[in-house]
């Protein structure tokens, strides 16, 4: 029975048949933050989320027995782990102090193309594991920008407190800069106030650091996990197929083995008949 379901859950027509109720759950989601829309179709799209719910208990009840007599080898996956979660938040009561989290479970049920679709799982995979590089890069980020934070704060603090009056604005301000969001406007009005050449090395500097250099590290370092989760992701195919192939001449040589054990008793049993056979008689003369 665990074979059948086993081959049902890994069928290709399961698979994209999740894929579609997963986008239908997106879908659902965003037509229920329409006031017009739950007051016309609140009804059906509430009986639409109890229907997907149920589809989604459904699967993770099938991937269960598809483990066997071992069900809790299900939870091995931290996939199934979180697509178990989603279910358990979206169980929860309507009403009361649960409303928020049951809209928030309902929004985050969309994140299911994640464990749905391998090449999204080889992209946040790559995205974890660059984690502990990021770190470092944004320890450094956060020295430029209070370095420059002090900085700015001396230089532009009196004529332009708007945007240098003070660490809060002063960080906001260079947020916007490191991002390249208008920040000429930034720029040409502290050139009406202040010298050009002190404004010029300011903010030209501190574009090249924050802007070309730290946030192509951070570039550099998910493309790198990228590359990395690829290569594993080539190294465990190159595995199963080696253990296939390996298989496959094992099979071989105990078929062939098979067959000279055939051959060897055939020629056993001619025998064993030849000796059993009465010899001819002596002519007598």
């Amino acid at each position: 029975m665990s074979a059948l379901i086993r081959q049902i859950v890994g069928a290709k027509l399961f698979h994209h048949s999740i894929v579609a109720v997963i986008l239908l759950a997106g879908v659902v989601a965003g037509l229920e933050t329409s006031p017009a829309m739950l007051e016309r179709h609140g009804t059906f799209l509430f009986g639409l989320d109890k229907f997907i719910l149920g589809v989604f208990i459904v699967e993770a009840l099938l991937k269960m027995a598809a483990q066997g007599r071992q069900p809790w080898r299900y939870f091995a996956d931290g996939w199934n782990v979180f697509d178990f979660l989603i279910i358990v938040i979206c169980l929860f009561p309507v009403g009361g102090p649960f409303a928020a989290v049951l809209r928030l479970a309902r929004a985050l049920r969309l994140l299911r193309l994640v464990s749905a679709l391998p090449k999204l799982q080889l992209l946040v995979g790559a995205l974890l594991k660059s984690l502990s590089a990021m770190g470092y890069v944004s320890l450094l980020l956060a020295l430029l920008f209070y370095i420059y934070a002090v900085v700015g704060i001396q230089f532009f603090g009196k004529t332009d407190p708007a945007h240098f009056g003070s660490f809060g604005t002063t960080f906001l301000t260079l947020f916007r800069l490191v991002t390249l969001d208008n920040w000429a406007d930034i720029l040409n009005l502290q050139l009406a106030q202040s010298p050009a050449i002190k404004v010029a090395i300011y903010f030209v500097s501190f574009i090249v650091f924050g802007t070309m250099i730290i946030l192509n590290l951070f570039i550099g370092i998910i493309m790198n996990s990228m590359a990395e989760a690829h290569a594993e992701q080539a190294n465990q195919t190159a595995e199963k197929n080696a253990a296939g192939s390996d298989a496959f001449a094992r099979l071989e040589q105990v078929s062939k083995s098979l067959a000279e054990l055939q051959s060897a008793l055939a020629g056993l049993r001619h025998q064993l008949e030849t000796d059993r056979r009465p010899s001819a008689p002596e002519s007598k003369p």
